[in-house]
């Protein structure tokens, strides 16, 4: 091994403690390095995090309140209409369901609680009253977070979401714009940026990522993490691809562990100050789940996603509580102080 390599890292690790941001070459370079620096990686990840996130671990949940023949075609989603996927289909779930799903989440320690239905935006006023109706009864039921996925958003839309109640906005951007066209052909990137631009200027909190593991290049994935880092994203979801059958994807070979634990350090570098969550795929981890932490992540998703189990909520109550970590009981320091996980009583999956 290379004492020039473990002194570059060292530099890129202390540019950053210091307060500045690595560029992109600096960023492809750290997501190139060679497996056996992997540790050197992670401990330099690791320290990022603790300087701009703290000890305490954010935890979410999320709910489909609406599945199956989505309107778009993403290449990853089993959801879409486009495809051949034995998914379930179903219209908007109940009220009195939302709310009994969100106490079990909050009794599991999270902090946020999305609202994720299919299609591209709200369309109608039965959409919005449906809407109104679920932030309602989860402002009257829980002092959970309010958050939802619901496709693109205009600035009059955003805005009266967040009169209703509506508190964080999901939307992924999915990978690099300069890969999306072999992600989504149905609506474009920039529709992505404005949602994102819309949401932040009506006040919500935004929460944006992508999926890692698509086909895209190390230079793509880099891209990926700029654009968002110049967006100026609060929370960012990392979701590693997990192929479902019947989409364009469904052949393509999940990352490994390692790679995984690479790409969470190396997005902590060119993101120190977001939260970085832990999403979809990370049952590709194995047995190295509890190392993500280590690797710079400061949250993860708990329960089930939205058409693929995740990991028994047990486990990952039991991997916090071993860990010594803290659930973040408010993410927008506005209600709760801190869970402590040992206290949490936990059920077996989301509906």
């Amino acid at each position: 091994m290379n004492d020039e390599i473990y002194q570059r890292i060292d530099h890129c690790t202390n540019t950053i403690l210091a307060g500045h941001d690595i560029d992109a070459e600096e960023g492809l370079w750290l997501l190139r390095l060679d497996a056996d620096y992997l540790s050197w990686l992670m401990a330099g990840a690791d320290r990022i995090r603790r300087k701009f996130r703290g000890e305490q671990v954010e935890v979410c949940a999320i709910s489909n309140v609406r599945s199956g023949n989505c309107s778009e075609n993403c290449s990853f989603c089993s959801q879409s209409g486009h495809h051949t996927s034995p998914v379930p289909s179903h219209d908007y779930i109940s009220a009195d369901q939302l709310s009994e799903q969100a106490a079990r989440a909050r009794a599991w320690g999270a902090s946020d609680f999305g609202i994720v239905s299919k299609g591209w935006g709200v369309r109608g006023e039965k959409e919005y009253g449906q809407l109104d109706e679920y932030f309602e009864r989860l402002s009257e039921d829980s002092d959970i977070g309010r958050c939802a996925s619901l496709g693109a958003l205009d600035s009059a839309s955003a805005h009266r979401l967040k009169a209703m109640g509506l508190e964080n906005y999901h939307h992924n951007l999915e990978s690099a714009e300069s890969f999306f066209d072999q992600v989504c052909t149905t609506h474009r990137f920039q529709e992505n940026i404005d949602t994102i631009r819309n949401a932040r200027e009506a006040g919500l909190r935004v929460c944006a990522g992508g999926i890692l593991g698509m086909g895209e290049t190390d230079a793509q994935r880099i891209e990926l993490a700029v654009t968002l880092r110049d967006l100026g994203v609060e929370s960012v979801p990392l979701n590693f691809l997990s192929p479902q059958v019947g989409t364009p994807f469904a052949s393509l070979t999940p990352m490994t562990p390692r790679e995984i634990l690479k790409h969470i350090a190396v997005f902590r570098y060119m993101l120190p100050r977001a939260e970085i969550r832990i999403a979809g795929g990370r049952q590709f981890l194995r047995d190295l789940q509890s190392m993500i932490f280590m690797a710079g992540a400061s949250g993860i998703m708990i329960g089930d996603y939205l058409t693929t189990k995740g990991r028994s909520v047990e486990a990952d109550i039991q991997m916090l509580k071993d860990l010594g970590a803290e659930a973040r009981g408010d993410t927008q320091s506005r209600r709760a102080q801190p869970i402590r996980i040992e206290q949490a009583q936990p059920e077996l999956t989301m509906a």
